[in-house]
């Protein structure tokens, strides 16, 4: 069964926050997955405030992004945020740096799929759906999270190393499966506000 997850872009004064991760030590927006006897929302708020140290509320639902490939399949729903408090900080295990990038100086390695959601955010698209089939040769036909941890391991390289490796020569297929709207839609004259 696939996982339910969350991705949260904090956008400020022409910015945004993204994480480095601790285990390939890429670049990804806050994300985790959604806890039992929470909503998608407050999900979306803990990983932000456990990952960054930042509060935020959340401004606009951007879109679901399906994972599929042969590593644990997942959707993920994205949001936009803004910052009301907190100070910048990593959380141990999870993240080793947190910083605001501008938008046209997006750090690399991103995650896988990251690419399209920080796009999606920045450009004000809303209520997209959009798959996301990844086929990863380097790796078996099924691969859980924990043999991943284990190759990475056991590979002698470096953890971005070794992430780097195993996507150089991945397969990405992106198909928008609902083309949502840009916000700037909702603003173009003629249109009632309303509707």
């Amino acid at each position: 069964m696939a996982g339910l997850a969350v991705n949260v872009a904090v956008i400020n004064d022409g910015k945004i926050l993204l994480t480095q991760r601790d285990d390939f030590e890429t670049w990804i927006l806050p994300s985790g997955g959604v806890e039992d006897g929470e909503s998608i929302t407050q999900a979306a708020i803990r990983e932000t405030k456990e990952e960054t140290g930042l509060d935020v509320e959340l401004e606009r639902l951007v879109g679901v992004y399906s994972r599929l490939s042969n590593m644990s399949p997942v959707h993920a729903i994205l949001f936009t945020a803004k910052p009301i408090g907190g100070e910048i900080k990593c959380q141990e295990g999870e993240t080793i740096a947190v910083k605001w990038f501008a938008f046209d100086d997006i750090p690399s390695p991103l995650s896988a799929g990251h690419k399209r959601r920080i796009e999606d955010a920045i450009s004000g698209v809303s209520g997209v759906t959009v798959l996301q089939e990844f086929k990863i040769s380097a790796t078996p036909e099924k691969i859980t999270r924990s043999e991943l941890m284990e190759l990475r391991d056991k590979s002698g390289l470096s953890r971005q190393d070794f992430y780097v490796k195993i996507f150089e020569n991945a397969e990405l297929k992106e198909t928008t499966e609902v083309s949502g709207f840009k916000r700037v839609d909702l603003e173009s004259p003629g249109r009632n506000k309303e509707e």
